[in-house]
C-alpha cells in the first residue's frame, strides 16, 4: 500500500510540473532572377583567301584576328576572328564554349578541317553585356581543291 501511495504522489507532482516551453522560428525564402541570355553571331571566322602549295600546311587565325599562313601557302585578303556578342544580366559570370573544330566543305568538292579555339572560357557581363572570340586552325591539303570553303560550328553561352 505504501507503494501505491508513493506512486500516486509521484503522479500528482507530475501532474502539476510546468509544461514544456515550445519554441518557434523564421524561415527566409529566396530567388535570384536572371535575364535570359540572347548570343548574337558578328563575325565570321575568315582565313580569307588561300593558294594552296605542293606540300600541306596550316593557316592559323588567332581569337585577335591575326593570321599566320603556312611553310608553302600564300594567304591574301583580311583574315577576321569569328565574334560573338552575349547579352543578359549585368555583373553574372557566363560561361562560353562549343565545338572544338568545324569541317568545311568546298563547292567544287573537296574538304578542310579546322580546329577552334575560344578567346576566353568566361566572361562577366558589363551594362551593354560582353563579347568572346573564337579563332581557329585551318588544315590545307597539299594542292587542295579550288572552290568556296564553308563550314559551320556551334558556339554556347549559359550563366556559371
Amino acid at each position: 500500500m505504501k507503494r501505491a501511495i508513493v506512486g500516486a504522489a509521484i503522479a500528482a507532482l507530475a501532474l502539476n510540473a510546468p509544461a514544456a516551453h515550445a519554441a518557434s522560428a523564421t524561415g527566409t525564402a529566396t530567388a535570384k532572377i536572371l535575364r535570359q541570355i540572347t548570343l548574337t553571331n558578328i563575325s565570321a571566322l575568315q582565313y580569307a583567301t588561300i593558294i594552296s602549295g605542293a606540300s600541306a600546311s596550316t593557316v592559323a587565325v588567332s581569337t585577335a584576328g591575326v593570321r599566320t599562313c603556312g611553310a608553302s601557302l600564300s594567304c591574301l585578303g583580311t583574315a577576321t576572328a569569328a565574334s560573338f556578342n552575349v547579352d543578359g544580366t549585368e555583373g553574372a559570370v557566363v560561361l562560353v564554349g562549343g565545338d572544338s573544330s568545324v569541317s568545311l566543305a568546298g563547292s567544287l568538292g573537296g574538304t578542310m578541317t579546322s580546329s577552334l579555339t575560344y578567346s576566353a572560357a568566361n566572361i562577366t557581363l558589363g551594362a551593354t553585356g560582353g563579347s568572346f572570340q573564337v579563332g581557329g586552325t585551318l588544315s590545307v591539303g597539299a594542292n587542295q581543291a579550288a572552290g568556296d570553303y564553308t563550314g559551320t560550328f556551334n558556339v554556347t553561352a549559359d550563366y556559371q
